[in-house]
């Protein structure tokens, strides 16, 4: 997983709640569990004028001008801004996995859903939950100023804004730890690879007969 510790981004603005799974990837895409080539995908029924399908090249398909990430401004933002309950819904892994795909590495909202919460966290992507009075002066800022860009600080759990402004954010001590070194499941299971190779060997040779080494 990749680690997290400092990005500076671009700001997209995503003015809606409730923003389920479903939107984020539209199921027609959950076929594939590689975690990767979500990215065109992200957002497909807002973003497109056209219904899309699994494996189509999306480079023709028509715009819609009128959504955030069509906008030339926010071309490559990094952290994505948006209003209460977002990630509700279903329990996809694969609303992560579009968003890290298409270049997200932040999400800044009110709220977010348990379970898309979590998987943020399990897939290298940083949710912040900020007081809504918090998210409300974001988007204002970020839809005044053109390249809005936010620095966010994991290790000092703070959004540094462009004229200096800090504001500070809290992240479990156990998932901060995770983020900022790299490591999902896996990665905490293999920081003890020794330890289990040294159990197996014991285990194997006490009870040889469930290994297949009956003489």
């Amino acid at each position: 997983m990749k680690q997290f510790t400092q990005l500076t981004g671009i700001v997209a603005p995503l003015d809606r709640a409730n923003v389920d799974t479903d939107m984020i990837i539209p199921k027609q895409f959950l076929k594939s569990i590689k975690r990767s080539g979500f990215g065109p995908n992200l957002f497909d029924e807002l973003r497109y004028l056209d219904e899309g399908q699994p494996d189509q090249d999306c480079a023709g398909r028509p715009l819609n001008p009128d959504f955030v990430l069509n906008q030339p401004r926010y071309t490559g933002a990094s952290v994505l801004l948006a209003r209460q309950n977002f990630g509700c819904g279903s329990s996809r892994e694969h609303a992560p996995w579009a968003l890290d795909d298409y270049g997200f590495r932040c999400v800044i909202a009110p709220s977010f859903a348990d379970i898309f919460y979590n998987n943020c966290f399990k897939n290298g992507i940083l949710p912040i939950t900020l007081l809504d009075d918090e998210v409300e002066q974001l988007f204002q800022e970020a839809e005044v100023c053109e390249g809005y860009q936010l620095e966010i600080d994991l290790e000092r759990e703070l959004i540094i804004k462009p004229n200096g402004d800090e504001i500070p954010f809290v992240v479990d001590a156990f998932r901060r730890h995770c983020l900022i070194n790299g490591l999902d499941d896996i990665g905490l299971t293999l920081q003890d690879a020794d330890t289990i190779r040294r159990f197996e060997k014991k285990y194997e040779k006490k009870n040889p007969w469930l290994f297949g080494a009956i003489k």
